[in-house]
């Protein structure tokens, strides 16, 4: 099975709000078997112009659970919690494997 990631760019305009939401998705990311690799780390742009505000990556261990995850109550729950505070870039995109 091939792992899976989904790599976000967050911005948000209200980090107070923000905390209920990292609180609700970390719940949700552990019921589905992720794991957070990148949670707004320090980064360094090294070609190009993208400036990301806050940049997660989390790996799942197929697309299928990194799509459960997405589509669950609990990250909808979550969403709902950063509506109108924020806006994410977000892709799935599949793991390299030999």
């Amino acid at each position: 099975m091939t792992k899976a990631h989904l790599v976000v760019d967050a911005k948000s305009t209200d980090p107070e709000r923000m905390v209920e939401y990292r609180r609700l998705s970390s719940l949700a990311v552990e019921k589905f078997g992720g794991r957070f690799l990148v949670r707004g780390g320090a980064y360094e742009v090294l070609e190009g112009t993208w400036q990301p505000q806050r940049l997660v990556v989390i790996e799942f261990e197929s697309r299928e659970k990194a799509k459960a995850f997405y589509d669950s109550p609990e990250y909808v729950a979550a969403r709902e919690a950063r509506a109108g505070v924020s806006s994410f870039d977000m892709v799935l995109v599949e793991g390299y494997s030999m």
